[in-house]
């Protein structure tokens, strides 16, 4: 079964309140298997539009993925974000060739 991941795109405006996204959202995280592999780091744009913060994470599987997205305790983490940041976020299915 392949691995999954989110892809978010973020500009956070208010990083004080987004402390708060990211300790309510960290059970969902710790429930469903979360691996962070970028977090935040330096980035360079090198196609398209380029947002200030990137994040992507690792889950054991698609169900997981989609899981931890709606499960209640992301979704409290969720609207928390939408009021201090704007984000692109995408779920995509691992490769294993």
């Amino acid at each position: 079964m392949p691995k999954a991941y989110w892809i978010a795109h973020v500009d956070v405006r208010d990083p004080e309140r987004y402390k708060d996204y990211v300790a309510t959202a960290k059970p969902a995280f710790e429930r469903f298997g979360a691996r962070f592999l970028a977090r935040g780091g330096a980035f360079e744009a090198v196609e398209g539009r380029g947002r200030g913060r990137n994040v992507v994470i690792e889950f054991p599987s698609m169900q997981a993925a989609k899981d931890c997205y709606n499960s209640p305790e992301y979704q409290a983490a969720k609207a928390i974000r939408q009021e201090v940041a704007e984000a692109e976020m995408i779920i995509v299915e691992g490769y294993e060739g």
